[in-house]
């Protein structure tokens, strides 16, 4: 038996204005997921405890099966497996930003999308600037997603913990930061860093020199905090060999920390203009020596934190026809399976942020029996009877034998 699980990022949204009250899903032409809910079976399942900031990070946890409760400690310490980067019992991981501050909002947690060259340069000078505190380390990633490192001591007080709350840059778009800075044990240091960051960035002249419509980064901006997590691997959990496909080191992360083969796509970028077609080609690829394919795209998450509706309705169109249309038939060909679509959490275009709440699935395949469903989406899955309060229970639901 193969399974994929195809993940349109945030695709989960509200009903539209602008679409004349339809979600982005209802308005998009994806046929072939919803010949995923007419071959098989639609339901909700809710993958971020209401107690827990939603992200990607907590989300994905869910869908892959562990309880986030129980495994989650934060979303840098994911990120740093997926660089490559040990954490010891002592040590913790925070998510550094380049973002851009203006006027005492938050104008772009993206930094305009900064190039990886300029990045390079800003890493160096903050590098430089904690050359003196060896508890302190910064390693780039891509554009402007970086890490932060704090190397702690056998015997010291932890930093941070439970209580150390941060807020993620991109649940502030537009939005005051004042309110929204880290507070709690901790908090201290970080604020010191995010200050001294300005005057470093000041001195940057690739940074500088960008154009108008491409404004400097003005700051760090630190949050998604966390220790070494204790995962137990995927296939002494559920019995599967697994892979994943993803442009987002988050992903990449999780998925190595659960035994998985990280599969690189050349195109892959993490955003809107993604190569679709390349993944999809690389899932089929990857089935031949693989039990279960994740197939993650962050496309239309990026697309609702701009307020970009078409963008995400371009998006899913794109996964649909380029994803999930070849993968499902290339499935259909090779024997049993079962695939399965589901978003990691909603991110609504109204707000631009993750939000809370339930997210439609669709499964079909073998001992699938199909249901009355006939189309992949919100309000549809609103009217299922098929519900999964906790979204960690839908990943043994698809591998179980199903009945529904």
């Amino acid at each position: 038996m193969k399974y994929v699980l195809v993940i349109p990022d945030g695709c989960a949204d509200e009903p539209q204005e602008t679409l004349g009250g339809k979600t982005p899903l209802q308005a998009a032409q994806v046929s072939h997921m919803d010949a995923i809910v007419s071959q098989g079976i639609l339901g909700r399942t809710d993958t971020v405890p209401a107690s827990m900031p939603s992200g990607s990070d907590v989300g994905t946890m869910s869908l892959f099966g562990y309880d986030p409760l129980t495994y989650h400690t934060g979303r840098a310490p994911l990120e740093a497996a997926a660089q490559g980067i040990e954490l010891g019992a002592h040590d913790w991981a925070i998510r550094c930003n380049f973002v851009t501050i203006a006027e005492g909002n938050m104008a772009s947690f993206t930094a305009s999308q900064l190039p990886n060259d300029v990045g390079e340069e800003l890493v160096g000078l903050l590098q430089e600037e904690t050359a003196d505190d060896l508890q302190w380390e910064f390693h780039q990633g891509v554009s402007y997603r970086n890490l932060l490192i704090y190397r702690g001591q056998s015997g010291d007080d932890p930093p941070f913990d439970s209580g150390t709350l941060t807020v993620p840059p991109h649940d502030l778009t537009d939005q005051p930061i004042q309110h929204d800075l880290p507070s709690g044990r901790g908090s201290e240091l970080m604020l010191d860093l995010m200050e001294r960051s300005k005057k470093l960035f000041s001195k940057s002249s690739k940074n500088q020199n960008r154009s108008d419509k491409q404004p400097a980064a003005t700051q760090i901006w630190l949050w998604g905090q966390g220790s070494r997590p204790a995962l137990k691997p995927f296939h002494e959990q559920f019995g599967k060999t697994g892979a994943v496909i993803t442009a987002v080191d988050l992903l990449r992360g999780l998925g190595r920390l659960l035994g998985w083969e990280v599969i690189e796509v050349e195109g892959a970028t993490g955003y809107t203009d993604t190569d679709y077609a390349a993944k999809g080609r690389a899932a089929m690829e990857t089935l031949k020596k693989t039990d279960f394919v994740v197939v993650h795209v962050e496309a239309t998450d990026e697309a609702s934190h701009e307020g970009e509706v078409q963008e995400k309705i371009k998006a899913l169109e794109m996964i649909d026809e380029h994803i999930v249309g070849p993968v499902h038939d290339y499935l259909k060909k090779q024997g049993e399976y079962r695939f399965l679509v589901c978003p990691d959490h909603p991110t609504f275009l109204r707000t631009k942020t993750h939000s809370h709440g339930y997210v439609p699935f669709g499964i079909c395949g073998t001992h699938v029996r199909p249901d009355q469903a006939t189309s992949y989406d919100e309000v549809a899955a609103g009217k299922s009877n098929l519900l999964l309060p906790k979204g960690h229970q839908l990943m043994p639901f698809f591998f179980g034998t199903l009945t529904n």
